[in-house]
């Protein structure tokens, strides 16, 4: 009798180590979309990086973009959020979804907010990102990365990006940077050492927007 519980408990574990794997292979992005200030104008350029990654994402993969403003530790900021489904039809579908939404939100700003929370947005991308249980998370930046908080609000603490690979998109110059590159560089540097002290498993900067490939090389 023993035996007959063999094959079922067999194949249970076999179903639950598939499970697993596809799990595993799953991919969350979250993106960031800096708008404060006089980088909102850069946001043509935004929906062409959210177009380009919903053409690269997978079934099963997730995928969020939400807005960097004065204070951003709230999900009232994601503009959107998907976890594509398996039938393509569907899929096809919750990507177009996703891309009006985000084409309805760029149509909506009309000012940049004062300041800009990035700690703020990163502290809720990973907190997405976990619990989507997915087994390569990926916060992307689109931002000049100048952090600007007003006087109330506290981001100074250390802050969990274990298992997290940070990447920053369009960086750009700003006036003071041209005068002193060394303001943009300790900027990225800053950031860098920031990232990798929470636990973040990568750093990079990805500056050419023609060459998008570059976010996800090596994957798998």
């Amino acid at each position: 009798m023993k035996r007959l519980w063999i094959i079922p408990l067999l194949a249970l574990a076999l179903l639950a180590s598939s499970c697993a794997d596809q799990r595993s292979h799953a991919q969350a992005v979250y993106l960031l979309v800096d708008t404060s200030g006089t980088y909102s104008q850069e946001l043509d350029k935004a929906q062409r990086v959210v177009s380009y990654l919903l053409g690269t994402l997978q079934p099963g993969d997730s995928f969020a973009v939400a807005r960097v403003k004065s204070r951003s530790f709230t999900e009232k900021d994601i503009i959107a959020k998907v976890t594509l489904g398996k039938d393509p039809m569907q899929v096809n579908n919750q990507k177009r979804a996703f891309a009006d939404k985000v084409g309805s939100f760029k149509a909506e700003v009309k000012k940049g907010s004062a300041y800009t929370d990035i700690t703020g947005g990163m502290i809720q991308a990973s907190e997405f990102l976990n619990e989507t249980g997915a087994g390569q998370k990926t916060i992307l930046i689109f931002s000049d990365m100048q952090e600007e908080l007003d006087y109330k609000t506290v981001r100074d603490f250390p802050i969990n990006l274990q298992g997290i690979r940070i990447i920053a998109l369009n960086v750009t110059k700003l006036t003071t940077d041209n005068v002193d590159p060394r303001r943009y560089l300790g900027r990225l540097e800053w950031w860098e050492k920031r990232a990798r002290d929470a636990g973040a498993t990568d750093w990079k900067v990805v500056n050419d927007l023609e060459h998008l490939e570059r976010i996800f090389k090596g994957r798998g």
